[in-house]
């Protein structure tokens, strides 16, 4: 029988090997993974790939490495259905099928040369570690560097191990908070606009990163333009239920975008007046 060619590779699926897997919460895990040709995923910081298991399904997760790793990349899986539950299974020497990557990232040759205000809500911190470590491998091309995050609960923070780094680090500023403390919780607690009124911030200069829970934009955007941060300057990050990635199954569609292609990443003023994105 005559083998039939997939002519769009975009839907051209991959194997890969994981390399290592580690525990970062009751519901994260974290995945090292490198493509079994030996060639290198090339992504943006921002971007998503299809994480697929044969039999049970495909799943978009985004990449939460630097693109500066060149041999193996990242992700940071929540177990949240049948597909995510079955990757949390699995261990390193496992296979599992690529596709992608798939939208628009963070513009980083747009942030480059300009300060930075990057704030994560829980999961939201996965692809902003993509653009934070990126940044950092390429410090000298960025000015103020200002990272705000928050979580439910000291427990569901991720990447506890980096989050410490970056507070020992002089050249970015870092703060994060809880919303409800534990015992040995020692910082702040509270939402995470109330870390803003400390961030100092010229605001022309001035890009805002976010991602987070859909609840926590509108308060962080009414947060940011009293700051004075121009809308255009503001890039927010949406989750969809993606299936194809390629804008045809319709299913990330918001009036007349389209999450896998025109976004995960939008500028403010794209998305300000779409009614659905909020």
């Amino acid at each position: 029988m005559e083998k039939v060619a997939i002519k769009d590779s975009s839907y051209r699926l991959k194997k890969a090997k994981i390399l290592q897997t580690k525990k970062l919460t009751a519901n994260e895990k974290f995945f090292e993974i490198a493509l079994m040709d030996g060639e290198r995923l090339d992504y943006e910081p921002g971007q998503f790939i299809m994480v697929s298991l044969l039999g049970i399904g495909e799943v978009p997760i985004s990449v939460c490495s630097s693109p500066a790793k060149r041999d193996s990349f990242d992700l940071c899986i929540r177990a949240v259905g049948k597909v995510t539950r079955s990757l949390h299974k699995l261990k390193a020497g496992d296979v599992i099928g690529i596709r992608g990557p798939y939208g628009k990232g963070f513009p980083v040759r747009i942030l480059e040369g300009n300060d930075l205000l990057i704030i994560a809500g829980g999961l939201g911190i996965a692809p902003l570690r993509s653009l934070i470590q990126y940044v950092l491998d390429n410090r000298r091309d960025f000015g103020k560097v200002h990272i705000l995050f928050g979580c439910k609960e000291p427990k569901d923070m991720l990447f506890s191990d980096e989050l410490e780094y970056w507070n020992e680090r002089t050249d970015l500023h870092y703060a994060c908070t809880v919303d409800r403390a534990d015992p040995d919780w020692a910082g702040n607690v509270g939402v995470i606009t109330t870390l803003m009124p400390g961030v100092d911030i010229e605001p022309s200069r001035t890009f805002a990163a976010v991602v987070g829970p859909p609840i926590m934009y509108n308060f962080v955007i009414k947060e940011l333009i009293a700051k004075g941060i121009p809308e255009r300057q503001i890039l927010l990050s949406f989750e969809r239920n993606m299936k194809c990635g390629n804008g045809k199954c319709g299913r990330c569609q918001i009036q007349n975008l389209y999450v896998c292609q025109d976004g995960p990443v939008f500028h403010y003023e794209q998305i300000k007046n779409l009614n659905e994105a909020f």
